[in-house]
């Protein structure tokens, strides 16, 4: 006998047995199988349960801005115009679904002498507002770098089942400090080199060499600003495409960067 027909010849025993089995009505026949049945309820809502939980455990989407707040970006209120880019981009992260993926953000600021982070790795939608960003002094890129590769190498923070992470460089200038070796530590990075790394050229001064080689994305190489309405036209673009990776049946793939157009009587038309 195959086992097909073993299956199904056992199922309807135990179903016709079980009618069999059950009171008739108006008898006075006692039920049998209260306690199974109490056990299989039980055994169902542990099954119900554990479903709930496999729904609501979504794995982290990190997404790592690197935002350059020298006192360079005061000049024609290109920290205006990223302040606003970022709330924008957390907003709508805030609101995307989280069945696969949860978008988190972190935020690490470089101007003055050292680098900071802004904002802990946190979960967008429990983001109520960022803080806003102000810029001075000098740019102290490296530091940036180096407090990027401590967080993409914290297992407890980034655990092994978070999505590839997204690194989001923007700068309108050249390092100030030694700069180097914490990029060549990044880029050693076993993490940095599987994120997917995003870079913005803002104005004429930035240092495209080094950003062009920071933006790994073959969908996405450097962006070049040229006012504050490109600005918001490269976090939309980012925006777009970690939307796309959290809600894609596989967020670790690639996804189209598009660069979006802005209505025409979008404000942030300053020129650079």
């Amino acid at each position: 006998m195959g086992f097909g027909k073993y299956y199904e010849d056992t199922v309807s025993r135990y179903v016709n047995d079980t009618r069999d089995r059950e009171p008739r009505l108006g008898s006075s026949e006692p039920v049998h199988d209260i306690k199974r049945n109490s056990k299989t309820k039980e055994g169902m809502n542990k099954v119900s349960g554990l479903k709930q939980f496999q729904m609501s455990s979504a794995r982290p989407l990190p997404v790592i801005v690197l935002a350059d707040v020298s006192g360079s970006m005061i000049a024609d209120d290109k920290i205006k115009a990223m302040n606003a880019a970022l709330q924008d981009m957390i907003k709508t992260f805030a609101d995307q679904s989280r069945l696969r993926a949860e978008i988190q953000v972190g935020l690490i600021t470089f101007g003055g002498e050292v680098a900071n982070a802004h904002l802990p790795l946190t979960p967008a939608h429990q983001i109520e507002r960022m803080e806003t960003l102000e810029a001075e002094g000098r740019t102290p890129m490296g530091h940036a770098f180096q407090l990027a590769t401590e967080l993409l190498e914290d297992k407890d923070l980034i655990p092994s089942r978070a999505y590839r992470p997204v690194l989001v460089l923007v700068s309108d200038g050249l390092p100030t400090d030694d700069w180097q070796e914490a990029f060549s530590q990044l880029q050693a990075s076993d993490r940095a080199q599987k994120a997917s790394r995003f870079a913005m050229a803002i104005g004429s001064d930035a240092a495209e060499s080094m950003l062009k080689t920071f933006a790994n994305d073959p969908e996405a190489p450097l962006f070049k600003a040229d006012n504050a309405r490109d600005i918001h036209r490269f976090f939309r673009a980012v925006t777009m495409s970690i939307s796309a990776k959290s809600q894609s049946p596989n967020p670790n793939q690639t996804t189209q960067f598009a660069i979006p157009e802005l209505p025409d009587d979008d404000p942030m038309d300053i020129e650079f």
